[in-house]
């Protein structure tokens, strides 16, 4: 197993970023990496339960990831499963995000991403430029949004 954390720094506060990480309507403007388009999908890590998201990329392909959102510590945390789906839309290896918030002291937040129990280092490495990219497009929702 395998495990993956990115950390940054965004000028909002946490009550902000928690909402850009969280909510739906904000979750749409930056799930992702770029160049992938998020089509169908029922993303919302406000409340417990099942989630999921299609995304498509420019050439055609077609990405479904689904998991449940296990535990939300109301402006800190939220914990979710998370699992790819294949081709034939059979679900895979699951593993567990989790999205935390920390007051930076100076009215910013840091924000870190953990990706936890990936089957081996190539799906971390894989996982780890997929949230890089997604985590460009999170900082420039904030940066453009945050005011």
């Amino acid at each position: 197993m395998a495990d993956l954390e990115i950390t940054r720094h965004f000028a909002a506060s946490p009550k902000i970023v928690f909402a850009f990480v969280t909510r739906p309507e904000h979750l749409a403007q930056w799930w992702g990496p770029e160049g992938i388009h998020l089509g169908e999908h029922d993303l919302d890590f406000t409340r417990l339960g099942p989630w999921r998201s299609v995304m498509h990329g420019d050439e055609g392909a077609t990405y479904k990831v689904t998991g449940q959102v296990l535990a939300i510590e109301e402006g800190q945390s939220v914990s979710f499963t998370w699992a790819w789906h294949d081709e034939a839309d059979v679900r895979g290896d699951e593993s567990k995000v989790t999205f935390s918030v920390y007051a930076d002291g100076k009215g910013g937040t840091d924000f870190v991403m953990l990706h936890s129990g990936l089957p081996d280092d190539d799906s971390a490495n894989n996982h780890e430029d997929g949230w890089t990219s997604s985590l460009v497009k999170l900082l420039a929702y904030a940066e453009k949004n945050a005011g």
